[in-house]
């Protein structure tokens, strides 16, 4: 009975739809774009979260960044303050290493634009990146070809480069092998001696695609250190089992020993760690959700009117047929099944 009353809805189902082509065109147009903007914008959200988690995770993993500013900003931030506050320099970092317990490595980081050239080959406003030895071990990054420095070559200066995947382009537009040429870095030669893996676009911008790296005993010779532009910071990581908040606490004393502050004095310097960027992109994210679940609930109400106005027509035009089948005894679901 069950079997005999599905197979002939069913069968009634199907001879409308294939009788009304345009109708039931239609009506999945309805319900594919509803599903289709939900689907979209919540990928698209996803992406973007996700781009940010890695352009982050990239920065290294329980990391703090000894910086001249910080991350997060409020409406009472005293900036001026921030303004006069010095660069974090080169000999601080020894002694960040020396007396931070809860330290596993601490690295050193510079860079600005430069001119970058090969034979004909250049890139204006390039940015040039110094790193300490140590640095290396902190920042995520995958060398596909070639090597990192060494330790004396970082600490002697040597005038050798880490490329990106877009500078390597630009200066090897043929596809020729950048491995040991040489480029010119502010007028200076400079030997390559490895290549970054490609990593893409970066919503944060950090991305080692754009970047050269060399040493920062080289790179000093080249940028002004005390500059605002220098773009320094000393990079911590904590030892495992060291929170960072811990490791904050800590590196607030060093820091606040190193630079002979007074008990009452402020901080002249800012401890920023990777969760203040996430933090500042979530009520970004928490507008796009919203706005997004706003279109996916818009496309299904005006898909969910089409499709109830098309119904209303399919049961009014089949009116008389309803009437003849209840007419020979047909019950109320047996006719509902049918739509």
């Amino acid at each position: 009975m069950v079997l005999t009353l599905l197979k002939e809805s069913v069968v009634f189902a199907w001879q409308a739809l294939i009788a009304n082509k345009l109708r039931t065109f239609l009506s999945l147009l309805g319900i594919t774009i509803g599903i289709f903007a939900i689907i979209t914008v919540f990928t698209i959200v996803d992406s973007l979260e996700r781009n940010v988690r890695n352009s982050v995770q990239s920065l290294g993993d329980n990391v703090v960044f000894i910086m001249k500013w910080p991350w997060e900003f409020k409406e009472d931030s005293p900036w001026w303050k921030y303004m006069m506050r010095p660069m974090p320099v080169y000999k601080e970092l020894a002694e960040v290493q020396r007396k931070t317990k809860g330290a596993e490595v601490a690295g050193f980081r510079i860079g600005a634009s430069k001119t970058i050239k090969h034979n004909n080959n250049s890139i204006e406003n390039a940015f040039v990146s110094g790193w300490s030895f140590d640095y290396g071990k902190i920042k995520a990054f995958d060398i596909v070809e070639g090597r990192y420095f060494r330790e004396d070559e970082v600490e002697g200066g040597y005038n050798v480069a880490i490329l990106g995947s877009k500078v390597v382009e630009a200066l090897f537009p043929n596809g020729e092998n950048a491995i040991g040429k040489t480029i010119k870095v502010s007028g200076r030669n400079c030997k390559v001696i490895g290549l970054f893996k490609k990593e893409g676009e970066s919503l944060l911008g950090n991305t080692m695609d754009n970047q050269v790296v060399l040493p920062y005993v080289f790179v000093k010779r080249l940028v002004d250190v005390d500059s605002e532009n220098s773009n320094a910071f000393i990079a911590v990581k904590a030892k495992p089992g060291v929170t960072n908040e811990q490791l904050k606490d800590e590196l607030r004393g060093v820091m606040r020993s190193i630079r002979g502050l007074k008990p009452l004095a402020d901080d002249n310097f800012a401890l920023n760690e990777n969760n203040l960027l996430s933090k500042a992109f979530e009520p970004m994210f928490d507008v796009i959700g919203i706005a997004g679940a706003i279109i996916g609930g818009f496309s299904i109400l005006v898909g969910g009117f089409g499709i109830a106005n098309i119904m209303f027509v399919s049961v009014r035009e089949r009116t008389n047929l309803i009437g003849i089948q209840k007419s020979l005894g047909a019950k109320n679901y047996f006719i509902l099944a049918q739509f």
